[in-house]
């Protein structure tokens, strides 16, 4: 039997298994956003009084919240104890907290449920773009990555198509907990698919188990394929070492900059706006709005805006993964495509206080998501594996998507605050903003990279 080379075989439909397993982990976490904001209205209708702008912040920030500590807390461990255990355990985590959430229904619960399930999201944040970067070809690796994140297209499409579904059948906000079982389902699946699953060879070879490496890579690719001789070689002579938090934030502090801030300028986009986008569709007022129509019905018709809007996410994903294979630094694409957000929330901006065709609005606000996915989105996810070693990637992709959530919860928590101090004109200044600081930095932190 021939052997086949890992980082140099041609791509198959054990490598398409490991990219839609790892995908999953994407879907869940912007379903689980766009959940959150299609919720907040609901709460809304049934709350007397309202829920204060903190307490909608507070409902929408806490998976991020959960994330962002998740994030970091299951990166440390799976460098030490190795990604399969904790690649079980988050989907479980996640199932169980919205089983719950979707039982008992109250705000204090959901609050708690949410912050359970952005940790165990926050886990797979750090081990996804691990697990296929380290068993994907060299020359497909970027682009997987890139590809699996472009899932997370799916998590906003799916949940606001099933919740738009459900809500124009129910006619009652007080249905609202039912909507959390749209999150059990997926998290089931994920659950499932990952009994099928195996330790990270990469990791195994790090800590000196060559053999059992091998074992687990060809229950992966297959029995005719073997690690690179020279990645074989580095992983027998020595075991992983596991620095001192701060003695890695001392020696990476440029590589945390250059994945960790422009990521939390990103997740104001992704989330903050993502989160509240049926909220500030009602804001700018191009929801389809007749007289005398139920409260619910404004929400379902925002939540309808929001879907086809959120359809342009996919079509972001696509472009960035087309460029990615074509373009020499990904960095770049990201400068741009911050760049290009800040203008097209401009043109909403000025749409907005022109009082422009609806049109106008909902084209700036899919340009916005467009470029947003296809550069900042994309690309931020794509760099912490490229730039971290296999010794600390899952600690360093941690930090980078703990400070990208850090971001989103700041965003989420102030979006209804700047709502209500200065309407959706300083929701759109402030995040204009943010998206040119993001492409500030990433231009001058760019060589930082070590690809």
């Amino acid at each position: 039997m021939q052997m086949q080379n890992m980082a140099t075989m041609p791509l198959g439909p054990r490598h398409a298994w490991v990219v839609f397993v790892a995908s999953l982990g994407q879907l869940i976490g912007t379903g689980v956003a766009t959940l959150a904001g299609i919720i907040i209205p609901m709460l809304n209708i049934i709350s007397r009084p309202e829920l204060s702008s903190a307490l909608q912040g507070v409902i929408g920030a806490m998976d991020l919240i959960g994330i962002a500590i998740g994030s970091v807390i299951i990166g440390k461990l799976t460098d030490k104890y190795g990604y399969i255990l904790f690649f079980r355990l988050c989907p479980a985590l996640v199932l169980v907290a919205s089983v719950v959430s979707a039982l008992v229904p109250d705000i204090t619960v959901l609050i708690v449920c949410l912050f359970l399930i952005g940790f165990g999201i926050g886990g797979e944040y750090s081990l996804d773009s691990n697990y296929i970067s380290e068993l994907m070809p060299v020359k497909w690796s970027s682009f997987m990555v890139g590809l699996a994140k472009a899932a997370s297209a799916f998590g906003n499409i799916i949940v606001a198509g099933v919740c738009y579904l459900l809500i124009e059948h129910w006619h009652k906000a007080q249905d609202w907990p039912e909507l959390m079982w749209i999150v059990a389902v997926i998290a089931a699946i994920m659950l499932l698919t990952r009994i099928w699953f195996y330790q990270s060879p990469r990791w195994l070879e790090h800590h000196g188990k060559p053999q059992e490496a091998e074992r687990m890579l060809q229950k992966f690719l297959g029995p005719d394929v073997e690690m690179p001789p020279e990645s074989s070689a580095a992983g027998t002579a020595s075991v992983a070492s596991n620095p001192s938090t701060g003695s890695f934030l001392k020696q990476n502090w440029r590589q945390i900059i250059l994945t960790g801030i422009p990521w939390a300028c990103e997740g104001l986009g992704v989330y903050g706006i993502g989160v509240f986008l049926p909220v500030l569709v009602m804001s700018l007022g191009i929801e389809h709005v007749e007289k005398g129509m139920l409260p619910i019905l404004h929400v379902a018709s925002s939540v309808e805006i929001t879907f086809f809007i959120s359809c342009i996410i996919l079509p972001g994903f696509l472009l960035g993964l087309w460029l990615i294979r074509r373009k020499d630094s990904v960095c770049k694409m990201q400068v741009w495509g911050f760049l290009l957000c800040a203008v097209f929330l401009i043109i909403l901006l000025l749409a907005s206080l022109y009082h422009w065709p609806k049109w106008v609005s909902i084209i700036a606000f899919m340009a916005f998501e467009l470029f947003l996915n296809m550069g900042p989105h994309l690309v931020t996810y794509v760099l912490p594996p490229k730039v971290y070693p296999v010794a600390t990637r899952g600690f360093g992709t941690g930090i980078a998507a703990s400070l990208g959530k850090i971001g989103a919860v700041l965003g989420v928590f102030f979006i209804p605050v700047l709502l209500q101090k200065g309407g959706t004109t300083l929701v759109l200044i402030v995040s204009a903003v943010v998206m040119a600081l993001g492409a500030l930095v990433t231009f001058l932190f760019r060589n930082s990279a070590r690809y």
